[in-house]
C-alpha cells in the first residue's frame, strides 16, 4: 500500500536507501593545470560548471578514485548562501574531484533513475522538507546525515523515466519561451541606450537651431547662455565682495582682489565630438546652481554610521536607492535631531543625485517629490542644477547614457568598485542644448522609456509565469500527477526490497573479511613492535 497521497506502487524512502552520500575532500586549490580538478560551490554558476576556470589540487594517488566525481552523479552545497542547491553532472574531466563544502549523492540505478533524484532536489516538495534542514542563521548549512534522513517519493522504475522524459519536453519549452523573453529584455536594453545615445546627440527631436531657423526666429545657443550667466555670476560675486569691504571700511587699490575669484571646473574632455547648432560643452559644475552645496556628497566617517538610523524620521539617499534614471524607494532613516546637524549635505526634490560608486558610474536619478526631508549617504553625490540653463530631467539623461560612460570611462578608477572622486563627477563634460530643446528631449524620452518599461515589466511578468510553471510542472511530478501510471510497472517497494536484501547480503559478505583484515593488521603491528 502506497503512503496517503501517493499513486499505487510508489513509496516513501530515505535518501540513504537510493543512494550513497559522501563529504568531499579537503585540499587547497592550485594552479597547476595537470592536476586534477577542484569542484566547489563557487565554481557551480547558474547550473553549470566552466571547467576550464576549475582549479586543481594535490592529492594522494589512492585517494583519488575515492573522491573521483563521474557523469551522473549530483552534488549539493552543504553550506553558504545556495545550501541545499544541486547540480546533476553531465560531463565532467576524468580527474575531477568534488571538494569538502559538497556533498556527493551517487544514486543507485537498479532503484532510481538519476535524472529523476536530480529534478526531485529542484521541487517544492524537496525544498519543503528541506527547509527544516537547514540549521545556522548567519552561515546555513545542510549536513549529511539531515540528507540521508531525507524521504523521497518513489516511483516504480519505468515510471520515472517516463517523468523525466515529460519533465524535460516540458522544460524544453518553457526554456525556450525563458530564451525569447531574455532575448527580448536585451533588446529593451539596447532600446533604452539607444534612446539616451541619440537624446545627447541632438538626434531624438528637432533641435532648436532647426526650428528657429524654420519659424524665422533668433535663439541663444547654449554655450552663450552659459558665458553669459557665468559672467553675471562673477560680476555678482564682484559686487559682493566689494560690499563687504565698504562695510569693512576698506577701499581697494588695485584690481588684484578679483584673483581670488574660484571659476568653475570647466568641461573635462579629451577628445571633443562635434555637437548639434546651438549645443555647448559644459561641467557639471558650470551649470550648477549658484548658491552652497549644489554640488555635495554625503558625511563621512564618525557624521553618519550604521548606528544612526533608525525606523522613522528624515531619510538617508544611499547608493542602493540610486537606478539608472530612477529613484529606487529602499528606506533608510535619522532622527530629527541628528538631521538637523547635517543640513550641508541636504537633498530636495527635483535634485540629482549621483552615485560616485559602485556599478556604472555616474549613475543618477532624480529626488522624487514624495520622499520629504532627507540627505545623502558618503559617496552619494547631491547635484543641483541651475534652471536657467541646464533642466535637472536632462541631467540624469546625459550621466546615464553610454556616450557619458564610455568618455569617462578612464577617469573611474577602483579594483572590483568603480568609483569617482567629487572632483572628477565636478568635471564631467556635458552637452548642452538650449534649454527649450532640452524640455523636448526630456518629453520624449520619457515616452519612449515608459513604453519600454510597460514591455519590461510585462516580460518579468511572463518570466515570473514561466518560474511557477516549472515548479508547478516538479510538483505534479513527484505527486504522481504528471504521466498516466502503468499497472504492469514493478512496485517501487519490490525494487526497494531487492535493493536492501542486496545491501544486506553484501555487508555479511564483507563482514569477515574485514575481520580476518582487522586480524592480519593487527598481528603485523605486533610484530613490529
Amino acid at each position: 500500500m502506497s503512503p496517503i497521497g501517493l499513486p499505487n506502487g510508489w513509496v516513501e524512502a530515505p535518501l540513504s536507501t537510493l543512494a550513497r552520500i559522501q563529504y568531499g575532500y579537503t585540499a587547497s586549490a592550485i594552479e597547476d593545470q595537470r592536476a586534477p580538478r577542484l569542484l566547489r560551490i563557487t565554481d557551480i554558476q547558474d547550473g553549470r560548471v566552466d571547467w576550464a576556470k576549475v582549479p586543481g589540487c594535490s592529492i594522494r594517488s589512492g585517494d583519488l578514485d575515492k573522491y573521483r566525481l563521474r557523469p551522473r552523479d549530483i552534488v549539493f552545497a552543504r553550506s553558504g548562501a545556495t545550501t541545499g542547491k544541486s547540480l546533476l553532472i553531465q560531463s565532467c574531466p576524468p580527474d575531477a574531484l568534488f571538494a569538502s563544502y559538497l556533498i556527493r549523492v551517487h544514486a543507485d540505478e537498479l532503484v532510481t533513475d538519476p535524472k529523476y533524484l536530480a529534478l526531485y532536489f529542484q521541487s517544492p516538495p524537496y525544498w519543503a522538507h528541506i527547509a527544516g534542514s537547514v540549521a545556522g542563521i548567519a552561515q546555513p548549512n545542510c549536513n549529511g546525515t539531515k540528507l540521508a534522513a531525507l524521504n523521497v517519493p518513489l516511483a516504480p522504475l519505468s515510471e520515472q523515466r517516463r517523468i523525466v522524459a515529460e519533465i524535460e519536453k516540458q522544460f524544453t519549452r518553457l526554456d525556450a519561451g525563458v530564451e525569447a523573453l531574455k532575448r527580448l529584455q536585451i533588446h529593451l536594453r539596447r532600446y533604452r541606450a539607444s534612446v539616451l545615445k541619440a537624446a545627447c546627440e541632438g538626434r531624438l527631436v528637432p533641435t532648436e537651431a532647426a526650428l528657429a531657423q524654420k519659424e524665422n526666429r533668433d535663439y541663444e545657443p547654449a554655450d552663450k547662455l552659459l558665458a553669459r550667466i557665468l559672467k553675471e555670476r562673477r560680476a555678482k560675486w564682484e559686487t559682493d565682495q566689494l560690499a563687504k569691504m565698504k562695510a569693512a571700511g576698506n577701499t581697494p587699490k588695485n584690481d588684484n582682489w578679483k584673483a581670488k575669484y574660484i571659476r568653475p571646473t570647466p568641461p573635462d574632455i579629451s577628445a571633443p565630438v562635434d555637437l548639434s547648432d546651438g549645443w555647448g560643452w559644459v561641467s557639471v559644475e558650470q551649470v550648477a546652481a549658484d548658491e552652497a552645496n549644489s554640488i555635495t556628497d554625503g558625511p563621512f566617517g564618525s557624521n553618519l554610521k550604521t548606528q544612526h538610523y533608525v525606523e522613522t524620521g528624515p531619510r538617508v539617499v544611499r547608493l542602493q536607492n540610486i537606478g539608472d534614471g530612477k529613484f529606487i524607494d529602499e528606506e533608510a532613516h535619522i532622527s530629527r535631531a541628528h538631521f538637523t546637524g547635517l543640513q550641508k549635505h541636504r537633498v530636495f526634490p527635483g535634485d540629482v543625485v549621483i552615485a560616485a560608486l559602485g556599478e556604472r558610474p555616474p549613475r543618477a536619478c532624480l529626488i522624487p517629490e514624495s520622499l520629504g526631508d532627507a540627505i545623502v549617504k558618503a559617496d552619494c553625490i547631491r547635484f543641483k542644477p541651475d534652471p536657467v540653463c541646464a533642466l535637472a530631467g536632462f541631467m540624469s539623461i546625459v550621466l546615464n547614457s553610454e556616450t557619458t560612460r564610455h568618455r569617462i570611462a578612464d577617469r573611474v578608477h577602483g579594483v572590483g568598485r568603480p568609483r569617482l572622486n567629487l572632483g572628477e563627477i565636478r568635471s564631467i563634460g556635458i552637452p548642452l542644448p538650449p534649454p527649450r530643446e532640452q524640455r523636448r528631449i526630456i518629453a520624449e524620452v520619457e515616452d519612449r522609456l515608459s513604453i519600454a518599461e510597460a514591455a519590461e515589466a510585462a516580460l518579468m511578468v511572463n518570466l515570473a509565469r514561466a518560474s511557477r510553471l516549472r515548479q508547478a510542472l516538479l510538483r505534479r511530478a513527484f505527486e504522481g500527477k504528471l504521466v498516466s501510471q502503468d499497472p504492469k510497472d514493478e512496485p517501487a517497494s519490490v525494487l526497494l526490497d531487492r535493493i536492501q536484501a542486496q545491501r544486506q547480503a553484501e555487508s555479511e559478505d564483507a563482514g569477515p573479511t574485514k575481520k580476518r583484515g582487522a586480524k592480519k593488521a593487527n598481528a603485523k603491528a605486533a610484530t613490529a613492535a
